[in-house]
């Protein structure tokens, strides 16, 4: 079975602002409370499906890297990307961004790949007990960042 949950946001910024944050994983540690950045890998430099990245991660004294690779990048409208480890899947996440009259609605999805054999090393590894709840209140903090940083440049 895969846990999906979604967070969603009103943000007093244009869409275009928050897809061009969110895009940017080599920032996303300034968002996010478990992820610290990386750096784009194979050719990459940026957003664009099957751009692939070496995400860094922490949570207290545990850290590992995951494999991203961008599934879908529509500036304004939807950035998303698959998570893996050592060719396990973990996870599929996307930023969805729907105009309003004050601004966008960001939308935060995350979906649970991992296998069910794989799920007692991830929380060894990581040291989250309930990772659907730890992922829920880290969306809730990545969309708080997000709209923090957007709408302190939005003009």
């Amino acid at each position: 079975m895969t846990d999906t949950l979604s967070v969603s946001r009103d943000i007093a910024a244009p869409a275009e602002a928050l897809w061009t944050l969110a895009s940017d994983l080599p920032r996303m540690g300034e968002w996010s409370n478990e992820n610290a950045g990386g750096k784009w890998v194979g050719g990459a430099d940026g957003p664009a499906p099957g751009a692939k990245f070496r995400g860094r991660n922490r949570n207290g004294i545990h850290r590992w890297s995951t494999l991203v690779t961008v599934t879908d990048a529509v500036p304004g409208e939807r950035f998303a990307f698959d998570v893996s480890y050592l060719g396990i899947p973990i996870s599929e996440w996307a930023y969805e961004f729907e105009s309003t009259d004050g601004g966008c609605t960001a939308t935060e999805t995350w979906a649970d790949r991992r296998p069910g054999w794989f799920k007692p090393i991830a929380r060894l590894a990581t040291g989250v007990a309930d990772r659907a709840e730890h992922t829920r209140a880290g969306m809730a903090h990545t969309l708080d960042r997000l709209a923090a940083a957007a709408e302190g440049t939005a003009g």
